[in-house]
């Protein structure tokens, strides 16, 4: 009792910097750009941009373009290589890897000291300080906190750094308050093989006295089903009594809530979800009021926003706004400078204000059209291709299709469900179809492939062969109909697909293996 006293005592001082964010954001946000700005001088990217003549903002916009993944990867891999000092003073020892672009994979994002310590760390500290505000009788640090991770291993690139998922960066530099409440062992969080670790997790996390949990959503499930499984308990609350808490962040959490509160169950304490908007790029937002849904844009963590009108994407000379100029219900993909030293990075998703004075957002999908309900992160880009090689290795044709998840329950992993209108069927039938269709796109996306692993997360996807003419069908129900108009290809709701099931009656279930 005594330690989670002094616990609370010490988390709860950071709420006189939250009150400042709320209060003076774009005062906080100028003199952090100014910061950066120091910082950018001393580096090969700030010589090659002329950053030491840059004054303001106008002079930094002219001098500095934005860019995309892509377009930022020549300095990238310059870090990579172990040059100090081309994007962010010093040498940068991690990279983040996470999904790919339309040229790899993978991609590579650059993890400096102070984007961990400044940015990442204190966007999980400020998290439990709001939390601890709102719920001062909350017990959290007298028991133990299972912090869920991606595939975890780093690995050396051979010049010094080290490339994994940014899961396995934090795991590695917790800082001691953190690391003497998490749960499972550093040895077991770091696993590789998912199958292992999901069993070794459970085994280890079932017998502690758990009140935390923090992770995406999908993955969380997998553990909880096998904690059940394993004790023989119904809800988490009989091996878990005095659970209190579940951080979530990576996809939307509204097809799992229902879910999870029924497998909660009720427990000693009130229990609660809380929400953040992080990715390997930076800890941009998170949930400061237990009963809103929308976030804390957070503006003392190292990165400086920009917002780009959705009307300016396509532009070729796109023109951005800064946070005091932003409109409530306005839609905007994020533009970010960062202490990892990525500069006016287009971060590929788009928010929704929701308030100012303080800002507070929701995030509402990516630029392009994606399917991202369990951290998989496909893009249009990736299905085309897989939709394509597939074609060729079965010698079909494809008129129109379209894609949306089928979500987890406690007895099965979710999966992908593709209605296709085939001009020409495939040989060997849906199942061959889709088999290449799987193996193409684990092949082109990491964050996929890791999902599909054993069927833990995302099961083995399931087609539906549609008759000629229900994309047009469905079209015309819109008033849609026209060429300007096109079928949207990924979605992560299945509002479409079930309306194109209905018009097409398809028979269920369908061809799956």
């Amino acid at each position: 009792m005594a330690l989670n006293s002094a616990f609370n005592w010490f988390i709860r001082k950071r709420m006189v910097h939250l009150d400042s964010v709320r209060t003076h954001p774009v005062e906080m946000q100028r003199s952090l750009f100014g910061r950066l700005i120091a910082n950018g001088k001393m580096t090969q990217f700030g010589a090659e941009h002329g950053l030491k003549d840059v004054r303001n903002l106008k002079e930094f916009r002219r001098q500095v373009p934005i860019r995309t993944y892509d377009e930022i990867k020549p300095w990238i891999d310059r870090a990579r290589e172990g040059e100090p000092g081309v994007l962010w003073p010093g040498e940068t020892r991690w990279f983040a890897k996470s999904s790919g672009t339309s040229s790899d994979r993978s991609k590579f994002i650059p993890v400096t000291e102070s984007a961990l310590n400044a940015c990442h760390y204190k966007g999980g500290k400020d998290l439990l300080a709001l939390f601890c505000d709102q719920r001062p009788d909350a017990q959290l640090y007298d028991g133990k906190h299972l912090i869920l991770g991606g595939s975890s291993a780093l690995h050396p690139d051979g010049s010094g750094g080290y490339t994994g998922d940014l899961s396995a960066i934090i795991v590695r530099n917790l800082p001691f308050w953190v690391e003497s409440r998490r749960t499972p062992s550093r040895d077991i969080a770091l696993m590789e093989n998912w199958k292992e670790k999901v069993d070794a997790m459970a085994r280890s996390t079932m017998k502690e006295d758990v009140r935390i949990l923090a992770g995406i959503p999908s993955w969380m499930l997998v553990i909880a089903r096998r904690v059940l499984e394993l004790s023989g308990a119904a809800t988490l609350s009989e091996v878990w009594p005095n659970l209190q808490l579940f951080m979530h962040g990576g996809v939307s959490f509204i097809p799992y809530q229902t879910e999870f509160e029924s497998l909660v169950g009720t427990t000693r304490y009130p229990f609660d979800f809380l929400e953040t908007y992080n990715a390997s790029e930076g800890f941009f937002a998170l949930q400061d009021r237990l009963e809103e849904e929308d976030l804390l844009l957070m503006l003392d963590y190292g990165i400086y926003f920009e917002f780009l009108p959705m009307s300016e994407w396509d532009s070729e000379q796109p023109v951005a706004l800064e946070l005091r100029e932003v409109e409530v219900g306005q839609d905007y993909a994020l533009v970010i400078s960062s202490n990892a030293g990525l500069w006016r990075y287009s971060l590929g998703d788009v928010i929704r204000i929701t308030g100012v004075h303080p800002f507070r957002l929701q995030v509402v999908g990516r630029t392009t059209s994606y399917l991202n309900a369990f951290g998989e992160e496909v893009m249009v880009e990736q299905a085309d291709h897989a939709i394509a090689e597939a074609c060729t290795l079965t010698n079909a044709l494809v008129r129109d299709y379209t894609a949306a998840p089928v979500f987890m329950s406690l007895d099965d992993s979710g999966a992908h469900e593709w209605c296709i209108e085939f001009v020409k069927p495939p040989v060997g039938g849906m199942s061959l179809f889709l088999e290449c269709l799987d193996s193409s796109l684990r092949r082109r996306n990491s964050d996929y492939d890791a999902k599909r692993s054993e069927n833990f997360v995302l099961g083995f996807p399931i087609g539906r062969e549609l008759p000629s003419g229900s994309f047009e069908a469905w079209l015309r129900s819109k008033g849609k109909f026209g060429g300007q108009h096109k079928v949207p290809r990924l979605s992560n709701t299945r509002i479409m697909l079930e309306e194109l099931l209905a018009l097409s009656q398809v028979q269920r279930p369908s061809v799956s293996s």
